[in-house]
């Protein structure tokens, strides 16, 4: 027993070395958590249910889109390349996440050739 505390010290001083621990990290364009922004709810969990249970990175962009939404305080977001950068999606994979969301009913989508989607976020009913 003694051993497995001590054990959980020394990786515990690492991680606070490392900088793991606090969230801090020195790749490029990592979140730090110290005075970070946060992502707050209420999401709707039946929505984010149904989110999850979609392949590939539907769940990421999801993600994304609920994140945008409580930065402008609007349900119609425009959802840009560089914020689902941020998110770990390519382009390719925003667009086939938000096509498989869109076919759920849980958002609608208005593309314009050459800009960012806006995406409206419905509720579980297809409802804004």
């Amino acid at each position: 027993m003694q051993s497995l505390r001590s054990h959980r010290s020394i990786r515990s001083a690492t991680l606070l070395e490392t900088g793991v621990a606090r969230g801090v990290s020195d790749m490029q364009g990592a979140v730090q958590f110290g005075d970070a922004e946060r992502f707050r709810g209420p999401v709707p969990l039946m929505w984010l249910l149904t989110a999850a249970r979609l392949p590939g990175r539907a769940l990421h962009v999801a993600i994304a889109l609920w994140y945008a939404a409580q930065v402008s305080r609007e349900p119609s977001v425009h959802l840009s390349n560089t914020l689902c950068e941020r998110f770990g999606l390519d382009r390719n994979a925003k667009y086939r996440g938000l096509d498989l969301l869109e076919a759920t009913g849980l958002v609608s989508v208005e593309r314009k050739r050459g800009r960012s989607p806006t995406v409206t976020i419905l509720d579980c009913n297809g409802t804004p």
